[in-house]
C-alpha cells in the first residue's frame, strides 16, 4: 500500500495555480514548481503524475474560485442587466486586486502551448461551452421575460461580451485605466441593449 499525501494537496495546488498565473504554463518549469508547492520530485509524481495534469488541477482551482466569483456576479441580481454589470464589476474588481498575478488564467490559456495538450484543450473547451451555455440561457429567459428585445440575440451577445473580457484582460496588461474601461463598457452594453 502506497503512502498517503504528505504534504497541504489545497495550498499546493493554490500556489501552483498562482504560479501557473503569473508565468503561463511554458516559462513554469517543474523546479519552480516543486519549490512554490514546497514538495519534493517523488511526490509531485506520485500525487499529480506530470505538469500537464497540474496545469488541469489549478484550472479547476482556479475556476472554483475566481470564475465562481464572476458568476455568482453574473447569476445573483435581479434582471440580466443588472447580472451583466456585476459580472464586469466583479471581472474589474479583480484586476484591481493588486496580489493578482497577473492576465486571467483562462485568458492566458488561449495559446498554442496550452492548446496543444488535448486533454487541456478540452477541458477549456468544455468549460466554455458550459459557461457559455449558461450565460446565453439567462439572456434568453430575460428575452422571453421582455427585459429584451424579441430582436436581441442572446448567443451572438454572449459571445461578444465573452471576447470582450477576454481582450480586456490582455490589454489591461500594457494599460489599465479603470475609468476608461468602465466607460468603454458602458458604451458596449449600451450598444448591445444591455
Amino acid at each position: 500500500m502506497g503512502r498517503g499525501i504528505e504534504f497541504d494537496y489545497d495550498k499546493a495546488i493554490a500556489r501552483a495555480t498562482r504560479l501557473f498565473w503569473k508565468t503561463g504554463y511554458s516559462n513554469t518549469s517543474l523546479r519552480d514548481l516543486l519549490k512554490v508547492m514546497n514538495i519534493g520530485e517523488g511526490s509531485f509524481y506520485n500525487t499529480v503524475k506530470s505538469k500537464k495534469n497540474l496545469y488541469l488541477e489549478c484550472l479547476k482551482h482556479y475556476r472554483a474560485t475566481v470564475m465562481s466569483q464572476r458568476e455568482t456576479a453574473l447569476f445573483s441580481q435581479t434582471s440580466a442587466k443588472l447580472g451583466v454589470r456585476a459580472l464586469f464589476k466583479s471581472v474589474l474588481d479583480q484586476m484591481d486586486d493588486p496580489k493578482r498575478p497577473g492576465l486571467c488564467l483562462m485568458a492566458g490559456s488561449m495559446s498554442r502551448d496550452v492548446l496543444d495538450e488535448k486533454e487541456i484543450r478540452d477541458y477549456i473547451v468544455g468549460e466554455g461551452v458550459a459557461s457559455g451555455s449558461r450565460f446565453v440561457e439567462l439572456l434568453r429567459s430575460a428575452q422571453e421575460a421582455g427585459e429584451l428585445p424579441k430582436e436581441f440575440e442572446p448567443a451572438v451577445v454572449a459571445q461578444i461580451i465573452g471576447a470582450y473580457i477576454q481582450g480586456m484582460s490582455r490589454a489591461a496588461l500594457i494599460s489599465y485605466d479603470r475609468p476608461r474601461i468602465e466607460r468603454q463598457v458602458e458604451v458596449l452594453l449600451t450598444g448591445l441593449g444591455l
